[in-house]
């Protein structure tokens, strides 16, 4: 579901295999990676397992970023260019490397 004013760039992969919200606002720069699907690696028959992602309201996925199942970006947060993410990003928060880290509070009022 993309909800009003939302943009997805050029080339961005939507892996929806579980829901995935990208809410008002939210902005994909183009390459990046929106993945809901995964496989299990404790089970030799590696069974697919999904989870949905939610982009927060004014949140930002940077060029060729990664995001990856389960997880929630804030509302406001950014995820710098190349980043992985695996875990929920606070909000109003900007988030960069691989793994994904803190980098600092962003300074915005909604």
């Amino acid at each position: 579901m993309m909800d009003c004013h939302a943009t997805i760039g050029p080339r961005v992969n939507c892996y929806n295999i579980a829901p995935l919200r990208i809410a008002a606002y939210a902005i994909v720069s183009q390459d990046a990676e929106l993945v809901t699907g995964s496989h299990d690696p404790d089970n030799p028959a590696h069974p697919l397992v999904a989870a949905p992602i939610t982009l927060g309201a004014h949140s930002w996925i940077a060029a060729g970023a990664f995001v990856g199942p389960g997880v929630t970006v804030g509302r406001g947060a950014v995820l710098g260019a190349r980043c992985v993410c695996f875990k929920d990003c606070e909000e109003a928060s900007i988030y960069i490397g691989n793994p994904a880290r803190l980098l600092r509070r962003r300074n915005i009022t909604f």
